[in-house]
């Protein structure tokens, strides 16, 4: 009796507890990605914006807003990047917990770049485009920054212990495990980055500075303005300009632009045009996606410095 007790203790100690899982709603896939490492063994966040959609501009459907309704904790970027969430969090995640992770102390954040806008672009060329982000304030993109997601794996961690004090040392212990391998790929990116060194990329939206900063990256120029206004014919002619003379590597489009104006920029150049996806569009959410979507970041440029 006093064994089948004990052995009862230590298996209660070991496994997760699994009655009351945190029910947690996550904006975008990075992020999501990052708490569902913490969450494993114990359950699964619900993502909203899930791969392939813009996360700019969303329009959520019954069963994400009944998801935020439910919700414990929501954990997002922030205005920023998905200014649509503000009002549904206000009005149907009121009662859950609010992790903001462009407003964390722990987040470095970095200013939106000002890149040419005195190129005669104007102010009503934009209209009715998915322009996400203004010309002022921070650049959402943090999560493109490793240290960032290190910083908040700790965060997320005792977030959900709050909610749920029996699975705290699951969740410690995820995150601990989740920062040691986000080093290692840290590692792997800034070694195998090094060819980079000494040259410089273009691309289509001014999306990467977290990422260039962490690896030592340098940005020559982008074809549209973060608001994703078309470029006018004089930032296209300071491109190639650029282009002709600098040592440009390569032109990087993303998964949901069209690369006709990047063609135009290097017609009758050597620059090829590499794809980077910022966002995960074509990964499956889940654990592995965060540091899979880095590392394709990183090969991205391997493969830009080869060309």
């Amino acid at each position: 009796m006093l064994r089948s007790c004990l052995v009862s203790l230590f298996l209660t100690a070991a496994v997760p507890v699994v009655a009351d899982v945190p029910r947690v709603v996550v904006d975008i896939a990075p992020v999501h990605s990052l708490v569902a490492q913490v969450m494993i063994g114990v359950g699964e966040p619900e993502l909203i914006v899930h791969p392939g959609a813009s996360p700019h501009s969303y329009a959520m459907r019954p069963s994400e807003a009944r998801a935020m309704e439910q919700a414990d904790l929501v954990v997002w970027m922030g205005p920023q990047l998905t200014p649509w969430f503000e009002k549904p969090l206000e009005a149907l995640g009121a009662s859950a917990r609010h992790v903001t992770l462009l407003d964390l102390a722990a987040t470095e954040t970095l200013p939106l770049r000002v890149l040419d806008h005195d190129d005669g672009e104007q102010e009503d060329e934009h209209h009715g485009h998915d322009h996400g982000h203004g010309h002022e304030g921070v650049d959402p993109h943090a999560w493109l920054d490793p240290r960032n997601g290190q910083a908040w794996l700790a965060t997320l961690a005792e977030e959900l212990a709050a909610i749920d004090p029996e699975n705290a040392g699951t969740y410690r212990a995820n995150a601990v495990a989740a920062v040691e391998r986000l080093e290692v790929s840290i590692a792997e990116i800034t070694s195998a980055v090094q060819p980079m060194d000494g040259r410089s990329f273009i691309a289509f939206h001014d999306a990467y500075q977290y990422f260039e900063r962490r690896f030592s990256l340098t940005l020559a120029g982008t074809v549209s303005l973060s608001d994703a206004r078309s470029p006018s014919p004089a930032r296209l002619a300071r491109l190639r300009e650029e282009i002709g003379q600098k040592d440009i590597a390569c032109a990087f489009s993303e998964p949901q632009f069209n690369t006709g104006v990047l063609q135009t920029v290097i017609e009758g150049t050597d620059t090829r045009i590499l794809v980077l996806d910022p966002i995960g569009a074509h990964l499956t959410p889940g654990p592995d996606l965060y540091a899979q979507l880095l590392r394709d970041m990183g090969a991205g440029f391997v493969e830009c410095a080869g060309n």
